[in-house]
Protein backbone atom coordinates (compact mmCIF):
# COMPACT_ATOMS: atom_id res chain seq x y z
CA UNK A 1 0.00 0.00 0.00
CA UNK A 2 1.48 3.35 -0.99
CA UNK A 3 1.59 6.43 1.22
CA UNK A 4 -1.38 8.13 -0.48
CA UNK A 5 -3.58 5.08 0.09
CA UNK A 6 -2.52 4.98 3.75
CA UNK A 7 -3.38 8.65 4.15
CA UNK A 8 -6.79 8.08 2.58
CA UNK A 9 -7.51 5.20 4.97
CA UNK A 10 -6.48 7.35 7.92
CA UNK A 11 -8.74 10.17 6.77
CA UNK A 12 -11.67 7.78 6.46
CA UNK A 13 -10.96 6.35 9.91
CA UNK A 14 -10.59 9.78 11.55
CA UNK A 15 -13.83 11.07 10.05
CA UNK A 16 -15.67 8.07 11.50
CA UNK A 17 -14.40 8.64 15.05
CA UNK A 18 -16.85 9.65 17.74
CA UNK A 19 -14.55 9.37 20.77
CA UNK A 20 -13.58 12.97 21.56
CA UNK A 21 -10.72 11.93 23.86
CA UNK A 22 -9.13 9.98 20.99
CA UNK A 23 -9.58 12.95 18.68
CA UNK A 24 -7.94 15.18 21.32
CA UNK A 25 -4.98 12.76 21.54
CA UNK A 26 -4.60 12.80 17.76
CA UNK A 27 -4.64 16.61 17.84
CA UNK A 28 -1.88 16.61 20.48
CA UNK A 29 0.24 14.34 18.29
CA UNK A 30 -0.33 16.60 15.28
CA UNK A 31 0.63 19.72 17.26
CA UNK A 32 3.84 18.16 18.57
CA UNK A 33 5.30 18.10 15.08
CA UNK A 34 8.48 20.18 15.16
CA UNK A 35 9.75 21.95 12.05
CA UNK A 36 13.30 21.18 13.20
CA UNK A 37 12.65 17.51 12.50
CA UNK A 38 11.41 18.32 9.01
CA UNK A 39 14.50 20.14 7.71
CA UNK A 40 17.65 18.58 6.27
CA UNK A 41 20.92 18.06 8.15
CA UNK A 42 22.49 20.74 5.96
CA UNK A 43 19.81 23.25 6.97
CA UNK A 44 20.18 22.35 10.67
CA UNK A 45 23.97 22.73 10.47
CA UNK A 46 23.60 26.11 8.77
CA UNK A 47 21.21 27.35 11.47
CA UNK A 48 23.48 26.07 14.24
CA UNK A 49 26.48 27.80 12.62
CA UNK A 50 24.52 31.06 12.46
CA UNK A 51 23.53 30.80 16.11
CA UNK A 52 27.16 30.15 17.06
CA UNK A 53 28.24 33.19 15.02
CA UNK A 54 25.73 35.29 16.97
CA UNK A 55 26.89 33.98 20.35
CA UNK A 56 30.52 34.57 19.35
CA UNK A 57 29.75 38.16 18.31
CA UNK A 58 30.36 37.61 14.59
CA UNK A 59 27.46 39.75 13.41
CA UNK A 60 26.95 42.91 11.37
CA UNK A 61 23.95 45.15 11.93
CA UNK A 62 21.44 45.65 9.17
CA UNK A 63 22.24 49.37 8.99
CA UNK A 64 25.97 48.66 8.57
CA UNK A 65 25.26 46.22 5.75
CA UNK A 66 22.99 48.75 4.05
CA UNK A 67 25.67 51.46 4.30
CA UNK A 68 28.30 49.14 2.90
CA UNK A 69 26.23 47.98 -0.07
CA UNK A 70 23.97 50.96 -0.81
CA UNK A 71 26.01 51.84 -3.91
CA UNK A 72 24.99 48.48 -5.42
CA UNK A 73 21.28 48.91 -4.74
Amino acid sequence: MDIQAKKYLLIEWITSLSDSSLIDKLMQIAEKSDWWDEISDEERNSIEKGLKDISDGRVISHSDVMKRYEKYL
